[in-house]
């Protein structure tokens, strides 16, 4: 799970180039997928708050009720995104070692 995690950083990151529309409906289909499968793994292993985090993050990130937030807006929330999925990454290998 974390070379996905960190794969959606990646394209998470990438939205802050100038892409074509069909890039970001993309990356925000791709990413209600993951944070929805994320909040399920996270809600089996007993990790309410980290369940309910990526849940949240699924429906805002969902193409179908768009939520419009703004260019700028959505560059930072990208970007926080991104940063807190590597940092997962980072503390999950931490634990693991």
């Amino acid at each position: 799970m974390k070379y996905i995690q960190l794969i959606l950083a990646v394209l998470l990151l990438l939205c802050l180039a100038p892409m074509p529309y069909g890039y970001y409906q993309l990356v925000r289909f791709i990413s209600m997928v993951i944070f929805g499968v994320m909040a399920y793994r996270y809600w089996n292993q007993e990790k309410k708050g980290l369940a309910v985090t990526f849940g949240a993050l699924a429906l805002l990130f969902q193409p179908i009720f768009k939520v419009a937030l703004g260019r700028t807006i959505w560059n930072i929330v990208d970007v926080v995104v991104a940063i807190c999925l590597l940092v997962l990454v980072l503390l999950n290998k931490e634990k693991k070692e």
